[in-house]
């Protein structure tokens, strides 16, 4: 037999009802697509009633998010969903600390912090270690926080530049084909580290500090032949270097600087039979102490609800069947 149970939970103002249920109700909608208690609001309160491990799950699940709201955090459908996982995970209370920390800034004023525990660990692996590896898919935020770390770090005179590269693998398409210049064809690929530092800094100052060498983008292979020193180098797409790319990258960290290699071991775009330098380190270094690889998985995911579903089917294909 199935307890029966009512909880009454207050708002401080009517605005937290609003930030609670989302625009259009649809953080509430996602919360009743997930659990069969009824949710209703009466006189200034939240009214839970259904069985009682549900409303007891519902109970901790809105105390929490009105926590956060009181903080001041603005949630998202992102934020709603991610909260519900870790519910069901019993680690709720570990919400509380995802976004504890303030990042940094966008030039517009809006405030990063992390959205994952997946994103606070790597975070924190990047304070702490000189050389950091973020593996996992799409969408966690690798690239966009790596970038925004090293703005920080150049801002406050941590180190004296960033350097952006990429391997210039084609995900099935030609640089051969692309118009224009070396530097026209590799931009395109580079577009996402482009667009992080445009967040941060604004158009016009990303140009004049590339002018000024503060801030340099380029193709791995530019990287040869050279050591870098007091630098934030970031190696995005690890996943189409070959094992001695990665290593003619790493052996170029010089002192004062700071490493971090992002990368997706189910994206390799490498020609057949080519191992995938990414792959290689993580079995190599993995004893290194003063090494961190950081693995996000897909609950890791900040971009829309729908690719994180898309992840996982996809996980799920290559699992039971293999292509």
């Amino acid at each position: 037999m199935h307890v029966q149970d009512e909880v009454r939970i207050p708002f401080s103002d009517a605005s937290e009802a609003l930030l609670l249920f989302g625009p259009h109700d649809a953080y509430l909608k996602l919360i009743e697509e997930k659990y069969s208690a009824k949710i209703m609001t009466r006189e200034g309160e939240l009214v839970i009633s259904g069985d009682k491990p549900e409303v007891d799950l519902l109970t901790e699940l809105i105390t929490i998010l009105l926590q956060l709201i009181r903080r001041g955090i603005a949630l998202s459908e992102r934020d709603i969903s991610y909260a519900i996982m870790l519910i069901d995970r019993g680690e709720a209370a570990a919400l509380l600390d995802v976004y504890d920390e303030e990042v940094a800034r966008t030039q517009r004023g809006k405030l990063i912090r992390a959205k994952t525990l997946g994103q606070r660990h790597y975070l924190s692996a990047i304070k702490k270690h000189d050389i950091v590896f973020g593996i996992g898919p799409a969408g966690t935020g690798k690239t966009y926080l790596a970038v925004v770390t090293a703005v920080v770090a150049l801002k406050s005179g941590r180190v004296k530049r960033i350097v952006l590269t990429r391997p210039a693998v084609e995900a099935g398409e030609s640089l051969g084909f692309l118009p224009g210049d070396l530097q026209e064809k590799v931009d395109p690929y580079l577009r996402p580290l482009y667009d992080a530092l445009y967040d941060m800094l604004g158009n016009e100052q990303v140009a004049k500090m590339m002018e000024r060498g503060l801030i340099e983008v380029a193709p791995l292979a530019y990287m040869r032949g050279r050591t870098l020193e007091d630098s934030f180098v970031i190696l995005d797409e690890a996943q189409n270097t070959t094992p001695e790319q990665m290593k003619m990258f790493l052996t170029r960290l010089g002192f004062g600087s700071k490493m971090v290699i992002t990368g997706d071991v189910t994206q390799v775009d490498l020609p057949k039979g080519k191992k995938s330098g990414l792959r290689e380190a993580e079995r190599i270094l993995n004893k290194i102490s003063d090494v961190a690889f950081i693995h996000f998985q897909e609950g890791d995911v900040v971009r829309h609800s729908l690719v994180q579903k898309i992840i996982s089917a996809y996980a799920k294909e290559e699992a039971d069947h293999g292509y």
